[in-house]
């Protein structure tokens, strides 16, 4: 059940906790930034030259219990998970289990075709590029079966009015649960087990998409601002539901959307920097640990569609700093904003994740605000 909490008081004095660290006025800025938008919880980790060279965090993970933000707070931190299913399919690639250009009826096992453009199969590729012509109109969140004809007979209204492929781009979230479904298919591991065995753990990370596997003491709840009574919506009851009654009728190949492919991993900032850094060097971690090959990692931030400039779930962003293009995503779910962008040619990157926040017209938004200051005070 949703409560209502108010954020004043327990969020404005964890904000300003740790100034005494050598960082200090970066601290005083981004806590007054903070304030100034009723930010709930925030943790946010810099990279420079290679190196971790700084994280910190910001307020509280519960504002019932005024616990505050620390390194093992994990968020369930939205669409930036679509880069996790997109690297883990790359890994299929390579093994040559799946192409980039098979058509993904095939891989699906049900006919997956745009009604108005019969003749053009729509492709991995297309999926994890948001060029498929899918749309989210008919939900994603609850079963694949909605883009299946044989089950779904308004399937046709999954599909927009241009040509998969063609150079049309709509974000779409049920593109990524098809593609986790596929990674499920093609490696006969499931989903939220396969990106565990093959990115989290090589990588040394803690995380994932089975909430029943993760120890709850450590998720930070997520807000959503309501206008109306000027306070915070608790949504951790949806944000982190439990899958056990769902895994223990699971259908391999069938049910990975329910660990949520597309925006469904839990991780803390400081580990999401770690990933980061694999994919600022195409890859490899500074210290030498491959998750995906330098061609594979360098073809998912070639944009495949203008203006978006959106690869294989990783896109060049030119808004945050100006003059300067970084590579990346973002994430949005339940009151909860994230952010994870770097620049691969000058090895810097920022992550930064907010559990809930209350932004006034004036005031930038949480992930500008908070990479254009740690941009300043770490790498101008």
């Amino acid at each position: 059940m949703k409560k209502l909490l108010m954020a004043a008081g327990i969020v404005a004095v964890m904000l300003f906790q740790g100034c005494k660290s050598p960082n200090a006025e970066f601290e005083k800025e981004m806590g007054a930034f903070l304030d100034e938008i009723e930010a709930v919880g925030v943790s946010c980790a810099v990279v420079r030259d290679n190196k971790i060279v700084y994280n910190h965090n910001f307020g509280v993970k519960d504002l019932e219990t005024g616990e505050p933000v620390d390194d093992k707070t994990i968020f369930r931190i939205a669409s930036i998970s679509k880069s996790f299913t997109a690297t883990s399919l790359l890994q299929m690639v390579e093994q040559g289990k799946v192409s980039l250009s098979d058509d993904v009826s095939d891989l699906l096992g049900f006919t997956v075709r745009n009604p108005k453009f019969p003749d053009i199969p729509i492709t991995l590729e297309m999926l994890l590029s948001h060029t498929s012509s899918i749309n989210d109109s008919q939900g994603y969140w609850t079963t694949i079966d909605i883009i299946n004809p044989d089950l779904n007979p308004t399937s046709d209204l999954c599909y927009n009015d241009y040509a998969p492929g063609s150079g049309g781009y709509e974000y779409c979230n049920l593109n990524l649960n098809l593609a986790g479904t596929i990674l499920e298919r093609v490696s006969g591991e499931r989903f939220d087990q396969y990106v565990v065995n093959h990115v989290l753990t090589p990588l040394g990370l803690y995380g994932g998409y089975c909430v029943d596997l993760l120890d709850k003491s450590r998720f930070a709840h997520l807000y959503d601002w309501d206008a109306e009574t000027g306070g915070y919506v608790d949504n951790y009851d949806e944000a982190y539901a439990p899958r056990t009654e769902k895994v223990a009728a699971y259908v391999m190949g069938h049910d990975a959307l329910i660990f949520s492919p597309t925006g469904g991993m839990k991780i803390s900032a400081l580990d999401l920097a770690r990933y980061m850094t694999m994919h600022m060097n195409y890859g490899t971690t500074p210290d030498g640990v491959r998750i995906i090959s330098e061609e594979s990692s360098r073809n998912m931030q070639v944009p495949r569609s203008e203006p978006e400039h959106y690869g294989l779930n990783l896109w060049l962003a030119d808004d945050y700093i100006p003059d300067v293009t970084l590579v990346g995503h973002t994430g949005g779910a339940y009151g909860l904003r994230s952010a994870m962008f770097f620049d691969p040619g000058k090895k810097y990157g920022f992550v930064i994740i907010c559990s809930g926040s209350h932004e006034p017209e004036e005031s930038p938004d949480i992930l500008h605000g908070g990479i254009a200051l740690m941009y300043k005070h770490f790498i101008e």
